[in-house]
């Protein structure tokens, strides 16, 4: 009988993604568990801690979008390294993406600190309050986000992906308490609401860098990297070249994350029912998008050791798995958001109001998980090939171009008092068709630019 060598690739493909991607997915999910545990308590402690939380929250979704796009440009560099037989280059490496992602988190604490500023012209005043203490709150930990993510892209470009497992399921158990305390008050602890679940949050990041500090100095696994036996001052032209490939991830991340951003705050125009019931939408949305984002992160780090490699075939197979695997998760995540939204709703708030309009924006989002799921892991294949640019455009257009603009149109925005000053007002129902239509674009663009460079030869890394 004739061997066939498809038959024999794919199920190793699949294989290594999964078992490569497993512990990625568990490890965001505990990332974007902590915006659940903030959700819920915020719940829990009333309607307007929970509408400050819809701003606040994605205000900081600003801070993590950047830091997680600049510094995406670790893993495929290491990973490129892997697939080359350069392991000993990989230190010099972290080094750098260490001062970079110091700086980073420095600029982003200064910005969260005048947020609450801007934030004040568009939210009711009512709701400020909490959106101030919350945001001034988590501002402290936005370096220890960077440097905890510097870490963790390391380790996971040599393909070791359960210290994120493992590290971020920890933090997301520590929330839960140091949250609920500093929130509602505790022994001589006062009562700091919104302001306490923001500190809490700080606090556990910077115990999650420590943590991976230490898992990393101490591993076998990474002994050979040398990551901390000696110190390198910053290298202006290593961190311009982590720059020239992160830039362009970060504005492909942020201008995704942003479209989400933006629409929250207009939707925060039209009063404190629809911020609150998007947010509790929106919120499982971003819960079940965790799931394929960690398979693209796998996928990346499979591109990236077979682009490093010079194995063309190889990059399209990774690329190949990557894409089934997510299709099938985008199956079970569109089934539970279309069955289940009404009770997932009732998990992080007992307004009725609000769960019955969360349910309904959660239908959208089930239409979306499938070409939601499908930019995501074509954008990481991109990323293990290290084509950045033409993709960071295709998303300005994708989600500023056409979803946004859609959105803003059906949906409304609001003036004093919450009345429509421009659009249809269809309210949120009006703005979710817009985040379907700009993920759908980008869908389409950005599988297409893959299957065009992934025709091409590649040479391996020297």
């Amino acid at each position: 009988m004739r061997h066939d060598p498809a038959r024999s690739r794919l199920p190793r493909e699949l294989r290594a993604t999964v078992l490569l991607s497993a512990p990625l997915v568990v490890g965001q999910l505990s990332s974007m568990g902590m915006n659940v545990v903030d959700t819920v308590l915020a719940g829990r402690h009333g309607t307007t801690t929970l509408a400050a939380i819809g701003v606040g929250a994605p205000a900081w979704s600003v801070v993590i979008l950047l830091c997680i796009g600049v510094l995406m440009a670790v893993p495929p560099t290491v990973a490129h390294l892997v697939g080359a037989g350069r392991r000993e280059a990989i230190g010099a490496v972290a080094r750098q993406a260490l001062w970079l992602a110091l700086a980073l988190g420095l600029a982003l604490f200064a910005a969260m600190r005048v947020a609450p500023s801007l934030l004040a012209r568009f939210i009711a005043p009512d709701v400020m309050p909490g959106v101030a203490g919350f945001v001034h709150g988590i501002s402290w930990g936005a370096p220890a986000l960077a440097l905890y993510l510097a870490l963790r892209y390391v380790a996971e470009g040599v393909a070791w992906t359960v210290p994120t497992m493992l590290i971020g399921t920890a933090g997301l158990g520590l929330l839960l308490p140091l949250g609920w305390a500093l929130m509602d008050g505790w022994g001589p602890l006062p009562e700091w609401g919104a302001a306490g679940l923001g500190l809490a949050t700080a606090i556990v990041l910077w115990a999650q860098v420590a943590a991976m500090a230490a898992t990393l100095a101490r591993s076998r696994r990474c002994a050979d990297l040398g990551l901390f036996t000696r110190f390198d001052a910053p290298d202006p032209a290593a961190i311009g070249q982590l720059l020239r490939l992160g830039v362009p991830m970060g504005i492909a991340i942020f201008m995704e994350g942003s479209l989400f951003v933006a629409t929250a705050l207009l939707i925060a125009t039209l009063g404190t029912l629809p911020i609150a019931a998007h947010q509790v939408a929106i919120l499982a949305a971003s819960a079940a998008f965790m799931v394929p984002l960690g398979v693209a992160m796998g996928t990346t780090v499979r591109v990236g050791q077979a682009a490093g490699a010079g194995d063309a075939e190889g990059v399209r197979w990774a690329a190949r798995a990557g894409w089934i695997i997510g299709g099938a998760t985008q199956t079970v995540s569109a089934l539970v958001l279309a069955l289940a939204g009404a009770w997932i709703a009732g998990l992080i708030t007992d307004d009725p109001a609000v769960i019955a309009a969360a349910a309904v924006l959660m239908l959208f989002a089930a239409v979306f998980q499938y070409t939601d799921g499908l930019q995501a892991i074509s954008a990481g294949a991109l990323r293990g090939l290290k084509d950045t640019r033409i993709p960071a455009w295709i998303t300005v257009f994708s989600y500023w171009g056409v979803g946004l603009p859609v959105g803003v149109v059906l949906g409304g925005v609001g003036g004093p008092g919450g009345t429509i000053v421009f659009g249809l007002g269809w309210g949120p129902s009006g703005y979710w068709p817009g985040l379907i239509l700009g993920l759908s674009v980008a869908a389409v663009l950005l599988t297409g630019r893959f299957l065009s460079r992934s025709s091409r030869d590649l040479r391996p890394v020297t």
